[in-house]
């Protein structure tokens, strides 16, 4: 099967995923800040076909979401997320691609940093779209949606995203790749 195909059909799986996991939620929207269920296709979108492909998805995902279900709400909530998860999906997708070594310090290390960036995005865009409704964003209401209210969700994705990569690589399905190798120069028989 061609590659781009294949990446997109699985693009598509992880755009599914993302829409139907917040109903193990029950669509309570408190439940739903504290595991993050549309995160963990975004993150697994991003690692295995791409920060190109995560991306797309995780900034489609909870507007679409929203069109459809009603939930997250559209303005400023799902707007928000929008941008939130394709910096996720950036983040994590960009790093762990260009690592010489793909393993799981360097999933930990992608998904930290991914974390934190696309915190900072949502509080930017909350900012900004609060800002033109007139309404007001604190640094509590930061501190609340993205850190304190999130722990649970936060330790999901840290210990099932690994955990999912690792089998994938353990099956041979999206192997971990070992470091890059250095091609011989010219006239030189690698040893």
């Amino acid at each position: 099967m061609n590659r781009s195909l294949k990446k997109m059909l699985l693009s598509a799986m992880f755009l599914a995923l993302g829409l139907v996991l917040p109903f193990f939620t029950g669509q309570i929207q408190q439940i739903g800040n504290m595991l993050l269920p549309m995160h963990l296709p975004v993150f697994l979108c991003a690692l295995i076909c791409g920060w190109q492909y995560g991306t797309a998805v995780g900034f489609i995902l909870p507007l679409m979401r929203s069109a459809i279900f009603g939930m997250p709400p559209m303005m400023p909530t799902a707007v928000a997320m929008a941008f939130e998860l394709a910096t996720y999906a950036f983040a994590a997708g960009f790093l762990y691609s260009r690592a010489r070594w793909q393993c799981t310090r360097m999933l930990y290390r992608s998904l930290i940093i991914a974390m934190l960036a696309g915190r900072a995005v949502w509080a930017a865009a909350m900012m900004v779209l609060m800002g033109l409704s007139g309404g007001v964003f604190t640094w509590r209401m930061f501190l609340s949606g993205a850190f304190l209210n999130a722990i649970p969700g936060i330790l999901l994705q840290l210990i099932l995203i690994p955990m999912i990569m690792v089998a994938l690589d353990r099956a041979k399905l999206v192997p971990f790749r070992r470091g890059v190798q250095e091609k011989p120069s010219r006239g030189k028989e690698p040893v």
